[in-house]
């Protein structure tokens, strides 16, 4: 089976806006280099890295939860359905080998977190955290600076930026494909 990865960000960008067009390129570059994309399911740049993936062949598996009333969106080729928010993000992150964060808003940083959070405390194995964009630079400084003056280590190393699609596909290909 292909190695999964989970896509988190915003439900809100629109098609035509940069940060759909930089998810379904995500989506598409994941998908060509034999990932399987999983997301939320819904719009924004879920729908966008779902769409993306298709495009260029691609397998996707979107999680849906019994708070929001909304179908998974037409590109979405297995549905998993959450009962609760702490269900879907536990599936999202047990069941990828590796995560890609795009911008968003709480409900992205608490993916973030979870993961991070996880990974760091060793509760769950390491995997590759890939932020996207210059979004999350300032919360990513802000952990190295704290957790290094508490003495924690750099946590911030479990994480990598990408400026582009294309890097971050490489940068994944790298550590679970090589």
């Amino acid at each position: 089976m292909d190695k999964v990865i989970s896509v988190f960000g915003s439900s809100r960008p629109l098609e035509g806006t940069l940060e759909y067009e930089l998810a379904f390129e995500i989506g598409r570059q994941l998908a060509m280099a034999g990932f399987t994309v999983c997301n939320g399911g819904y719009g924004g740049t879920m729908e966008a890295s779902a769409r993306g993936a298709k495009d260029a062949g691609g397998l996707t598996i979107g999680v849906t939860v019994d708070a929001f009333s909304r179908v998974a969106n037409r590109w979405i080729d297995k549905e998993i359905h959450a009962k609760s928010l702490a269900e879907r993000i536990a599936f999202l992150v047990d069941s990828a080998d590796g995560y890609v964060v795009l911008k968003g808003g709480t409900g992205t940083l608490l993916e973030l977190a979870y993961v991070w959070e996880f990974i760091n405390k060793r509760l769950i194995e390491e995997k590759p955290i890939v932020v996207v964009g210059e979004f999350w630079n300032g919360v990513v400084a802000t952990f190295r600076e704290e957790l290094m003056w508490e003495g924690l280590g750099d946590c911030t190393r479990f994480i990598r930026q990408a400026g582009s699609a294309v890097e971050c596909a490489n940068l994944l290909k790298a550590r679970l494909l090589m």
